[in-house]
């Protein structure tokens, strides 16, 4: 009878499986070794985004792209995309959400609210500004930036200490690579006028990246003074100092911060950043407790 036994592998054999194995623990290394981390990105001073409060939010808000704190409840004004609804969330478990109507629909970017005044951005840079009265009977004005050229905007704030509503670019036909400007906009006689303009070099230098900065939510934070601007497709948040000068910024974890539209701040320093669904899950309203700096 004859019996196979197995013969030695060929050297030549040997040497290319060994060079393989060798080579795909290497491509395995790099890609470890290059990714980012749970936990790996940094918090600005006073957060700890590895420690959000997570308030997951109906369909109905799947596409929120603007929120506003109302301290007289501890509650939050949103809207969203393009229903034309203003929403009131309670952050509650679970949570208790009122709505109102106030227009017919539109590509709806950000809200801010002035006394007792809402004010809801559209992309194209008009304004309407609207009040319920008893019965919730409604009054709306409309006020157009009317700056030519092709113009996106996606950031409202108001500024208290100026007593005006700025308006930040997206992508606007006047800027280039290396900045980003703004308009403003007074309440008191519903004009706007040019404000500032963010040099985005030192945005990139400490980013590390080359990019085009697009903002997608502004807000002044309460205590610092300082400007937080969040940038949804740069998976960003910037701060900027008093004067508008860049003091840092931060790359932010996509898992965490999937599509972040809206952005505001409580009086004592509180972060509350929106995300849209986008596709990724449920949206949801992220709050970070402040730990005031000594």
């Amino acid at each position: 009878m004859n019996t196979w036994h197995p013969q030695p592998w060929p050297k030549i054999f040997a040497f290319f499986i060994l060079f393989a194995l060798i080579f795909s623990s290497f491509i395995v290394c790099l890609v470890a070794c290059n990714a980012k981390k749970p936990g790996s990105y940094s918090s600005p001073p006073g957060y700890d985004f590895g420690k959000p409060y997570d308030y997951k939010l109906p369909p109905a808000l799947d596409e929120i792209s603007g929120v506003v704190y109302y301290p007289k409840d501890s509650s939050i004004f949103a809207i969203e995309d393009e229903k034309g609804w203003l929403y009131k969330i309670h952050l509650k478990i679970p949570l208790h959400i009122e709505r109102w109507k106030f227009s017919s629909g539109a590509d709806y970017e950000d809200l801010a609210l002035v006394d007792s005044n809402f004010y809801v951005l559209k992309s194209k840079g008009v304004i309407e500004k609207f009040k319920f009265f008893l019965g919730d009977s409604i009054s709306i004005q409309s006020y157009k930036l009317t700056e030519e050229g092709k113009n996106e905007f996606e950031s409202l704030f108001y500024d208290s200490t100026q007593n005006r509503l700025v308006l930040v670019c997206k992508n606007c036909a006047g800027n280039q690579k290396k900045e980003v400007s703004s308009w403003a906009f007074d309440p008191s006689n519903d004009s706007f006028f040019p404000s500032f303009t963010i040099q985005t070099a030192k945005i990139k230098e400490q980013l590390n990246e080359e990019l085009k900065f697009k903002p997608s939510a502004a807000a002044i934070h309460p205590i610092t003074g300082e400007l937080y601007i969040l940038a949804s497709v740069n998976n960003a948040l910037v701060i900027l100092n008093k004067d508008h000068t860049v003091k840092n910024s931060y790359k932010i974890d996509p898992a965490l911060f999937k599509q972040p539209e809206g952005l505001a701040f409580t009086p004592k320093g509180d972060l509350i950043i929106s995300n849209e669904a986008a596709e990724k899950g449920a949206a949801d309203i992220l709050l970070f407790k402040y730990n005031k700096l000594k």
